[in-house]
């Protein structure tokens, strides 16, 4: 099969598209014939060798993506082959025209539901429920900012809070991305990148209770003079080193809370995708792909996923 192998860590151009072994899948495990590989921020810091949790050389990057069962394991129930599904965590690699996941992190994907949305719902939606739910403790009638809220994990995030019954704000940078926080129904869009728009909105509301931040070493130290008494800032991303007055956190009773996936485990994951699944079901939940490309086109990608204005997920097509 054709697979993106990492054989040394460094820039985009360590993404190199060759030849690979079709993986087998053992006791518990499901081969999937990839249709569509989703691309995640992380998977570039991994790549780059910057990011804390480095997995051996050579390797296959990805966790995100969906196609059509061809063999399941011994031990597997409820699958087969011909089965629609999408995978998530840990598996043999996503940037491959196929993969073996374990059962447990392997989903039926629900009729009318592309490859491409299925292969955009693994890192984002997941991140965006255990932020919103587990780190946030958000609660329905309260006030949430989805801060760079036009990418994959942002617009996750306005479907959850909307159904949850929260009233959601939402920034982006782009007209693009600031017109579908509009469709997605957010009560208030703003532009972050304008001086004084934050300031405004939290102002105008009278502040937020809990704020998802996509970008805490630029917006971090104003997130908490935007918040509530007892607000909530989720950092969710970040890409450097912030310096904030602990007095604006003082003044509220706020909390900073850092999340990571990683830290999830698998109970909790598994639980949060078959909430995942109900809500592609019932349509409360419609992933945004932003742009499908080759997989040897995975460089672009990388390079892409980094950029600003992109709404919604690049997704990978084998």
């Amino acid at each position: 099969m054709k697979a993106i192998v990492v054989e040394r860590f460094g820039g985009p151009e360590e993404l190199v598209l060759r030849e690979a072994p079709d993986p087998v899948p053992g006791p518990g495990g499901v081969l999937v014939r990839v249709e569509a590989a989703g691309v995640n921020p992380v998977e570039a810091y991994v790549r780059s060798g910057a990011y804390p949790r480095k997995p051996a050389l050579p390797y296959v990057p990805g966790s995100d993506a969906a196609g059509v069962v061809e063999a399941v394991g011994p031990g597997v129930a409820g699958l087969k082959a011909g089965d629609r599904v999408y995978a998530f965590g840990a598996h043999t690699g996503a940037y491959a025209q196929r993969l073996v996941a374990p059962v447990a992190q392997v989903r039926r994907l629900p009729g009318g539901v592309s490859f491409a949305q299925g292969a955009a719902l693994g890192v984002p939606y997941a991140t965006a429920h255990v932020a919103l739910f587990h780190r946030g403790g958000a609660r329905g009638g309260e006030r949430v900012l989805v801060h760079g809220a036009s990418g994959g994990v942002g617009l996750a995030a306005v479907q959850m809070a909307r159904a949850a019954g929260l009233v959601v704000h939402g920034s982006s940078s782009s007209p693009e991305g600031r017109a579908e926080l509009e469709r997605e129904g957010c009560v208030r869009v703003f532009d972050h990148s304008v001086a004084g728009a934050f300031e405004a909105a939290a102002a105008e509301c009278g502040g937020y209770d809990l704020i998802l931040e996509m970008l805490a070493n630029v917006n971090l130290a104003r997130d908490l003079e935007g918040l509530r008494i007892r607000g909530r800032v989720v950092v969710v991303g970040s890409r450097g080193r912030v310096e904030i007055d602990p007095r604006a956190a003082m003044t509220r009773d706020a909390d900073v809370r850092g999340m990571t996936l990683f830290n999830a485990g698998n109970d909790l994951l598994e639980a949060v995708h078959d909430q995942l699944v109900a809500g592609l079901g019932t349509g409360v939940l419609r992933p945004r792909v932003a742009a499908e490309m080759p997989l040897g086109d995975a460089p672009k990608a990388h390079a892409a996923v980094m950029g600003n204005g992109k709404v919604g997920k690049l997704v990978l097509l084998p």
